[in-house]
């Protein structure tokens, strides 16, 4: 059975995305999907996540914890 393609994160600005995409090889007629994150993006989704990791007796610490953890997993991924 092949392996399945893991999807790549790659973090840039928009004005060197197309540099980005070309030194990694993307051809340009190859599809890819761009996320843009809005400047208070961790703000807003702790804003909403919060009452409910509450509920669920954590902190703000369990959070920050995850996120970091989680942000681990994706550059061990990218290497």
């Amino acid at each position: 059975m092949a392996d399945a393609a893991l999807p790549m994160v790659i973090e840039t600005t928009g004005g060197q995305m197309s540099e980005e995409l070309a030194r990694r090889g993307i051809a340009r007629d190859q599809p890819i999907t761009i996320m843009i994150e809005p400047d208070d993006w961790l703000t807003e989704t702790r804003r909403f996540s919060r009452p409910r990791v509450i509920a669920e007796g954590w902190s703000d610490a369990d959070i920050d914890r995850i996120i970091h953890e989680e942000r681990q997993a994706v550059r061990a991924l990218r290497k």
